[in-house]
């Protein structure tokens, strides 16, 4: 069974940045896609940043120009960078990957922006 362990999460303040990883215990063949979605308490859990097989990346709106999503195959991690952080930017972050019919999910590593 495949896990997938984020990491890097913590408390920043306002227009700090940050980076999240999130590795997979091992190799996942066919990935089509990997990801990270975020969810605040109280909010449904929405699409933080996909990166496909390709390389192509989409990004939410509120995210854009801000947040950078990238991987390494070879060390099968998705990362995602964060800059300009803001207090709304606060959730549980997940990363999840696709890879053919199945997807994985991980526990999330928890993001919070206070002054």
């Amino acid at each position: 069974q495949v896990q997938l362990v984020e990491s890097g999460g913590g408390l920043v303040q306002p227009g700090d940045s940050l980076r999240v990883s999130c590795a997979a215990s091992r190799s996942i063949f066919s990935i089509n896609a990997m990801g990270w979605y975020r969810q605040a308490p109280g909010k449904q859990r929405e699409l933080v940043a996909v990166i496909t097989s390709g390389g192509s990346t989409n990004y939410a709106d509120s995210v854009k120009g801000r947040f950078t999503i990238s991987r390494d195959n070879a060390k099968n991690t998705v990362y995602l960078q964060m800059n300009s952080l803001r207090p709304e930017d606060t959730a549980l972050y997940y990363c999840h990957i696709v890879a053919g019919p199945r997807d994985y999910w991980g526990q999330g590593t928890q993001v919070t922006v206070s002054s």
